[in-house]
């Protein structure tokens, strides 16, 4: 098949000219082409007056004539033979697993690594054991959205953080990255989430989503198929500490909250960004751990029709458009660099706290981002030199939690301590005023948002970046700075602040044998997608260190990589 890429249509275009601009591109006849498959759809808005769809397309041909257009069009940079985005096993379980004289694999968080580092060992035959200390995802949302709703007291093991799905089961459901894929399995993520109840779209939208309430299907349809081949899933079983081997520090299990010990020789460790206890745990048993950068700032609200007229022009409102995203960075005089994060149009912005007496903010859509606001996270860059001040010791590698804590608790305070948001319009922000009432935005944040004045709820440094950033958005999105425009308080969980290292071959912890750091919490993924990505390298890494043991001749992961 060939693959080719920019083939360019008018916004509205009917579904046969594809094939039609297929056929004048390669210059063939119409029962030349035998079939075609769209890889990818992207929206070109450079000019809004001139809108365009594009697309990359794997095509078919009759018997021999790719060879002689490969030829005819070899300086054709946007032509080439479609790549084989298969996924290859890289191991298969030796009987000892099946027979149980093997410990099985062990992984720590139901996340999307948790999830497709499980996945990928049930498909492997290792019938792996996943623990999640949180709900089942129902559950899970019942105590979720009864805790915004004002209905459910917070639970601080059953919330936007913690529980089946990870913290992206309440959000936007971006399946995107910028990470490189030479092994295409982002693809094999995309195959597997549509396997397991998502819309097929995603395997083509240049940035897909599957939203907050579609997610919660789709993550019972990989425990389903987890544990359709041979593999378990324990829910409220919190990991409580390692149990190593004192000769040499390596895995030999893990213990639970509840007391119950499960042998395992490899563990993954894929608890998320959020799982601050967890970090302390393994901290205090001496695994290898440092700081590393993170983000903190505020979310922002303008009305959706706003953004949409910015960026599409007379064509906002097009149903081939849906609701507009944006992505707007500054650099400011001080130093700091402000972005936007996790975009979520025609969405909501949610309590995503996980400890009491504190207040985090986070966005999520449905899959139809129909809601009447835009909200984004507008974010600065914190460095690791940053949280020194909030250590417990010098080079302490868990200062950045506790920097976190710091700013979520004066948020708690800021709110009227009843897990309300510090809010405040965007005029009175870069005017130096407290809010006193809301304007043409509503804020749309759960459990609520009481107005104040935002100017002490995040370091002196990061309002000023902040406050220089936001008029220079204008110059992007006409009325990015409109004075109604919603800040909420605060958002602190953009990454993980810290990382355990690993071998970049065995991704096995640096000094503990047997420990897999994988995803979003350990440092190595920033998002759905990426995460998942980690986890099946992870999978791969663990399943052949098994064979290993029993077959010395295997090659190692590096190897596979390279295949």
């Amino acid at each position: 098949m060939l693959r080719i890429n920019a083939l360019k249509l008018p916004l509205n275009h009917r579904p046969e000219e594809l094939s039609a601009a297929v056929c004048a591109r390669l210059k063939i006849q119409p029962d030349q082409l035998l079939s075609q498959r769209v890889v990818k759809q992207s929206v070109d808005a450079r000019r809004r007056s001139n809108i365009q769809l594009t697309y990359s397309l794997d095509v078919e041909l009759e018997a021999g004539l790719e060879s002689r257009l490969l030829q005819r069009f070899r300086r054709d940079s946007q032509l080439q033979p479609a790549p084989d985005t298969a996924y290859q096993p890289v191991a298969q379980a030796p009987a000892g697993i099946a027979d149980g004289s093997l410990a099985r694999p062990v992984v720590v968080g139901a996340g999307p690594c948790g999830y497709f580092c499980a996945l990928l060992l049930a498909q492997m035959g290792f019938r792996p054991v996943l623990l999640e200390r949180g709900k089942p995802v129902k559950e899970r949302s019942a105590d979720t959205f009864g805790f915004w709703q004002g209905k459910r007291p917070f639970n601080p093991e059953s919330n936007a953080q913690f529980g089946e799905g990870g913290a992206g089961t309440f959000s936007d459901g971006k399946l995107y990255s910028q990470v490189r894929d030479p092994r295409h399995l982002g693809r094999k993520v995309l195959e597997e989430l549509v396997a397991a109840g998502a819309n097929p779209e995603i395997l083509w939208m240049h940035r897909p989503h599957i939203g907050t309430f579609k997610l919660a299907t789709v993550v019972r349809g990989l425990r389903a198929q987890i544990e359709a081949l041979g593999g378990e899933i324990h829910f409220q079983s919190r990991v409580e500490r390692l149990e190593l081997n004192p000769a040499d520090r390596s895995v030999r299990g893990v213990t639970l909250a509840d007391g119950r010990f499960i042998a395992a020789r490899q563990v993954v460790m894929a608890v998320g960004h959020s799982a601050r206890d967890s970090f302390a745990m393994l901290h205090s048993q001496g695994v290898a751990m440092e700081r590393k950068p993170f983000s903190v700032g505020f979310r922002i609200e303008h009305p959706q029709p706003l953004i949409d007229a910015a960026r599409w022009g007379a064509c906002a409102g097009h149903p081939r458009l849906g609701a507009a995203e944006y992505k707007l960075v500054h650099h400011a005089s001080n130093g700091r660099c402000v972005y936007s994060f996790c975009m979520c149009p025609g969405g909501l912005v949610v309590g995503a706290t996980s400890e009491p007496g504190r207040v985090v903010t986070n966005g999520m859509s449905q899959h139809s981002r129909n809601e009447r606001n835009a909200n984004s996270g507008i974010v600065v860059n914190i460095e690791p030199a940053d949280v020194e001040p909030y250590g417990a010791t010098p080079g302490d590698p868990l200062a950045g939690v506790a920097f976190q804590r710091h700013w979520e608790a004066k948020a708690y305070a800021l709110g009227g301590e009843t897990f309300a948001a510090p809010g405040q319009r965007l005029g009175d922000f870069l005017a130096g005023r407290a809010s006193s009432s809301l304007g043409s935005v509503q804020p749309s944040y759960a459990p609520g948002v009481t107005l104040t004045d935002l100017s002490s709820a995040l370091p002196e440094f990061a309002i000023e970046a902040l406050r220089e950033a936001l008029p220079q958005f204008n110059r992007t999105i006409e009325g990015y700075a409109m004075d109604d425009a919603m800040l909420t308080g605060v958002e602190t969980r953009t990454s993980s602040p810290i990382r355990l290292p690993r071998d970049p071959e065995r991704l096995e912890s640096v000094n503990t044998p047997g420990l897999y750091p994988a995803g979003e919490g350990a440092g190595f993924a920033g998002g759905i997608l990426s995460a998942a990505i980690d986890g099946i390298r992870v999978a791969e890494a663990v399943g052949l260190t098994l064979l290993r043991r029993q077959h010395p001749g295997v090659p190692d992961e590096s190897a596979c990589d390279r295949a």
